[in-house]
């Protein structure tokens, strides 16, 4: 135990710094809110799926919607059921358990439809690949519009994601 202690005190605190206020950023939400507004005549609404997934890209995902990124504060907000859903953000590869279920949830969807693979495991398999017990890539089973690479990815990188998607979404 103490081994541990020592290396705590030796480490000290590592964690990132606040962001600094910045009247850019204001001017970007703002712009971002109205596009949303424009896109979807509300709120953009997310429904996240794990389709196999090992739980890393999930902890990512839920320091997204923290008050540190605030992607609340965006006009973007998770959900609970497909069918309020306008993007789908899906993890993991592709089990063979959840091909169905993911193939459901995506048509649950209503149009116009957004979805955003979470990671490397979404993006080509990952470390599971294609076997018999998994489908690989999520594009296997339902068409993805934006690939957010990573082991797992950082909270920024999923953010630049989905507002990747808004942005391609006409």
């Amino acid at each position: 135990m103490y081994p541990i202690i020592k290396q705590i005190f030796k480490t000290g605190i590592k964690t990132e710094t606040a962001p600094q206020p910045d009247e850019a950023l204001r001017v970007n939400a703002q712009r971002l809110q109205q596009q949303i507004l424009d896109t979807f005549g509300r709120a953009l609404t997310i429904r996240q799926v794990d389709a196999g997934s090992c739980n890393g890209c999930e902890l990512e995902i839920h320091a997204v919607n923290n008050a540190y990124y605030n992607i609340e504060g965006l006009g973007i907000k998770f959900v609970a059921s497909p069918r309020h859903a306008d993007m789908l953000l899906v993890t993991g590869p592709v089990s063979r358990h959840m091909e169905t279920a993911l193939k459901r949830t995506y048509d649950a969807t209503p149009e116009p439809k957004l979805v955003v693979a979470i990671g490397d495991c979404a993006r080509d398999g990952g470390i599971f690949g294609e076997s018999y017990a998994c489908c690989g890539r999520v594009e296997n089973v339902i068409p993805v519009d934006v690939v957010v690479p990573g082991c797992p990815p950082a909270p920024n990188a999923i953010l630049q994601g989905i507002l990747t998607a808004i942005s391609t979404q006409k």
